[in-house]
């Protein structure tokens, strides 16, 4: 006892100053990260040797300082206590303009000026402006795509998985995942609805929706939700709560999720039977959910596995990646996720893989979980998709030991 108290204090003196930095670096990231975001591509476009005349870069430097003061106020109303739609519409837009103006700002600003200059092509100002005009017809370019990228129906992906565990009963067995719906200020009743027509037309076994169905609470965006209510499958729908959810009365989005005709898997199963064999289906709130303070929302899969014959194959929802950790430890078969989006505006994956295990597709953990992680249906903040294109996802269970034909 004596041993074990004197050590603790020393340990959590020489973490506490780690702890003080990283939270001190926290608190002014918001401030830092604007103005690099809109500060980087002013220095790059026109401060370095382009030589425009006085009023191009007084009309340049202007336009972007106007950005770097609009786009946090705008952000702060339209996602802060009030909520205004079109504020989180503007602040969202700025955001991904200004992320892939500073990512091409970098980029061309280093690589096509050195490939420039080691051609030797035309003099300095000649160069400068070559980069100026690449880095802007580059960004027009992408956010134009990018925004037809987010706002279109998502193309189906269709893969098969097999299970080994997986009884010969329920081979070929159609599970059609959408996930990342983000309904928000953006209206998209339309696109939901044929979101939702497509599901439909893949006449699945099993729908599933891996949460963060929107931005904003049940009552705000209804009527975007609505039509999943008309989806369509043989044997169940099912819903597991993701982490925007929790940042907007999320037991208001199971309730709505209940009252649409799905079923919300707050940590529990249900068994799926076809041609006498059977898979549990289980579900687990998003791992942020205990700390949201709502009274039963955990991630518990002790609690979603309850009563279950240990000797069946399980597929598992879980919004995050990262929880396939818990869910490999456990044996189970198939984990479905959401949450990454793919990283929606390259190159945002790399700071996605810092904190998920998968960015996007199958992958294999432990001795026998396979995870599959769906880049999302929707779109979160920014309207914009690149390089990271949405998705439905048909995935087609294959048994080791399909029926023999008849």
């Amino acid at each position: 006892m004596t041993d074990t108290s004197s050590t603790r204090p020393a340990e959590g003196e020489a973490q506490a100053p780690r702890r003080s930095r990283l939270h001190r670096l926290m608190r002014h990231l918001p401030l830092i990260a604007p103005v690099l975001l809109w500060a980087v591509p002013c220095w790059v476009l026109l401060y370095t040797g382009q030589h425009w005349p006085p009023p191009v870069a007084l009309a340049g430097t202007a336009l972007l300082a106007a950005c770097l003061v609009c786009m946090p106020l705008a952000l702060a109303h339209g996602h802060g206590r009030r909520r205004r739609d079109r504020a989180a519409i503007v602040g969202d837009t700025l955001l991904g303009v200004g992320w892939v103006l500073f990512t091409w700002s970098v980029l061309l600003g280093v690589l096509l000026r050195a490939a420039l200059t080691v051609a030797g092509a035309g003099a300095s100002q000649d160069r400068a402006r070559t980069v100026t005009w690449a880095v802007l017809g580059v960004t027009a370019v992408l956010l134009a795509w990018g925004y037809a990228e987010a706002r279109r129906v998502p193309r189906v992906r269709r893969l098969d998985v097999e299970l080994p565990r997986l009884g010969a009963g329920l081979d070929g067995l159609r599970v059609v995942l959408v996930t990342d719906t983000h309904y928000g200020p953006l209206d998209r009743a339309r696109w939901s609805a044929r979101v939702c027509e497509t599901v439909n037309a893949l006449e699945a076994d099993l729908v599933c929706h891996t949460g963060d169905i929107a931005d904003g609470t049940a009552g705000q965006r209804r009527a975007q939700a609505a039509p999943l209510g008309t989806v369509r499958a043989a044997h169940a729908r099912v819903y597991v709560t993701g982490n925007h959810e929790y940042y907007s009365e999320a037991q208001g989005w199971v309730d709505l999720m209940d009252e649409l005709g799905w079923e919300p898997l707050r940590n529990r199963h249900l068994l799926l039977e076809r041609g006498g064999d059977t898979l549990v289906v289980a579900g687990v709130d998003d791992v942020t959910a205990e700390s949201s303070g709502l009274a039963g929302h955990r991630a518990h899969l002790a609690g979603a596995l309850d009563g279950a014959d240990p000797g069946l194959p399980v597929l598992l929802l879980a919004h995050q990646p990262k929880f396939v950790d818990r869910a490999a430890a456990a044996g189970i078969d198939l984990q479905l996720s959401g949450h990454t989006h793919g990283g929606q505006i390259w190159p945002f994956h790399h700071l996605v893989r810092l904190d998920q295990p998968a960015l996007a597709g199958l992958s294999h953990h432990g001795g026998r979980t396979l995870l599959y992680t769906s880049r999302g249906t929707g779109f979160w903040g920014p309207p914009f998709r690149v390089f990271a294109p949405s998705e439905i996802t048909l995935l087609v269970l294959r048994s080791p030991h399909p029926p023999a034909s008849s």
